[in-house]
């Protein structure tokens, strides 16, 4: 029998607005209820963490700690009372609930210190990760891709079919063409909206965008953004604006922009200390603004749903991918996302 590891490389947030730190972590000694150690071999950067390094939500009160939400990998070993998934099959690491059991946080060691982490961190080798965190699939699935259903996909979509409610021949904006912006625009393409209006600041995503389903892309860096949204709307008016930014004027611009009945949906996390100005008196009369939580997926429920439409043709998540990079270079490749250098998906590949 294979011994289990004990130690794992891993990248720390030790102090907010610095680079992580790359280090060896120790791992439980064992599994409690509900717990799952999984080996993982690709790990999804979410723009959400890189807002975790900045400090977004504020001040960090659980430093030091891990990061990570998305994922692919193999159960090396199950807790008690694990029944979902098994020993060698291949999971989706995933950080909305699924089935099963939501055991305690795991506790790791750092340098001989207690290690926070949350049900899922996928920014280590090894992880002990919730049940109700991983979605077991088929074997075969690519591991790059199998990473993206942890939260790029299942976002992207949700925020489509759960959030917007987006129907056919409907008007959209999808401001911010990031990971999760680029597969909002793959489900919007698939409800058949039209048009389909990426916006962004860097020309590589905005080309990304189109090729995936957008009929208009613009680059607000370059123009006015608004004056150029209106002018391939018409007098028809804008059904559903995304923001995935979760910058101020860009969120009151679309409520400024959408119809009298038209939908705001706010997917990216503003600042702690960034103020919304808003007339709330058009909520009173159909206009509505929606907070997305993960696009409010079940993943154990979409997930498959999703699947079966990539592996049948329908979509394509391979663009999406930018560019790989092992653990010990996390931080460039969270600069990199940042300074525009790459167009999709950065992934931490534990297998280079």
């Amino acid at each position: 029998m294979k011994k289990l590891p004990t130690f794992s490389k891993a990248a720390i947030l030790v102090e907010q607005q610095q680079p992580l730190v790359v280090d060896e972590i120790e791992l439980p000694s064992e599994l409690s209820y509900g717990q799952v150690l999984v080996e993982i071999f690709v790990s999804g950067i979410c723009g959400s963490q890189i807002g975790e390094i900045r400090g977004v939500k504020g001040p960090d009160k659980f430093l030091p700690h891990l990061l990570g939400h998305e994922g692919f990998g193999k159960v090396l070993s199950i807790g008690p009372g694990v029944k979902h998934v098994s020993k060698d099959d291949s999971v989706i690491l995933h950080w909305r609930v699924g089935s099963g059991i939501q055991s305690e946080p795991p506790i790791y060691r750092w340098n001989g210190k207690k290690l926070n982490a949350g049900w899922v961190t996928t920014f280590n080798k090894y992880a002990v990760i919730s049940e109700n965190r991983c979605t077991r699939v088929e074997n075969d699935l690519n591991p790059d891709i199998g990473a993206l259903f942890g939260c790029a996909i299942t976002t992207g979509f949700g925020v489509i079919e759960n959030n917007a409610q987006l129907k056919m021949g409907e008007s959209v904006v999808i401001f911010g063409a990031g990971g999760i912006g680029l597969n909002i625009v793959q489900a919007a393409k698939l409800k058949t909206a039209y048009p389909i209006i990426a916006v962004d600041i860097f020309n590589s995503r905005l080309d990304l965008a189109i090729k995936l389903g957008a009929t208009h892309s613009i680059n607000s860096k370059e123009g006015n953004a608004e004056k150029e949204i209106k002018k391939i709307l018409g007098n028809n008016g804008l059904d559903v604006f995304i923001d995935n930014t979760g910058a101020a004027k860009v969120i009151e611009t679309g409520y400024r922009i959408v119809k009298k009945d038209g939908r705001v949906v706010l997917v990216g996390v503003p600042h702690h200390k960034s103020m919304v100005s808003l007339n709330t008196l058009p909520l009173h009369f159909g206009k509505l603004l929606i907070g997305s939580h993960g696009g409010d997926t079940v993943p154990n429920l979409d997930i498959p749903r999703y699947l079966k439409l990539y592996r049948n043709g329908k979509v394509s998540f391979e663009d999406i991918i930018s560019s790989h990079f092992p653990i010990e270079s996390i931080n460039k490749a969270i600069d990199a996302m940042q300074d525009g250098k790459t167009a999709g998906r950065v992934l931490i590949n534990f297998k280079v």
